[in-house]
């Protein structure tokens, strides 16, 4: 159960990241009045994901130790790099995918503490 809330939580946060660039990138097409910014359904969802997300972490720090949770946070570090390359088109070299797999590893190797 721990290590799905962990799953989740971090679902939410890169969904809020996510989410936090297309808003970004809508305001990017049209400049407009911060009260007209504030309607964007992308940053309420961002806004909502992160809320909920921070909540799914209060509880996963309830069951299981911050040493071991928090670094398996870095898979938003590996999910929000493909979804840069795949969604956003961008470029990533290969020092960043190197990166990529290097925190698949940790997380990997923490994992069996878990």
């Amino acid at each position: 159960m721990s290590l799905l809330l962990l799953l989740l939580a971090c679902g939410l946060t890169c969904l809020g990241q996510v989410a936090q660039k297309f808003a970004v990138e809508s305001w990017r097409d049209c400049p407009s009045s911060a009260l007209k910014k504030l309607r964007s359904g992308w940053l309420w969802l961002a806004l909502f994901s992160l809320g909920l997300g921070l909540l799914v972490w209060l509880l996963v720090l309830q069951r299981m130790e911050v040493g071991v949770a928090y670094p398996m946070l870095s898979l938003n570090f590996v999910l929000i790099t493909l979804i840069a390359h795949f969604v956003f088109r961008e470029h990533i070299d290969r020092r960043h995918w190197l990166g990529v797999a290097l925190v698949i590893a940790g997380v990997l190797l923490l994992s069996r503490h878990a």
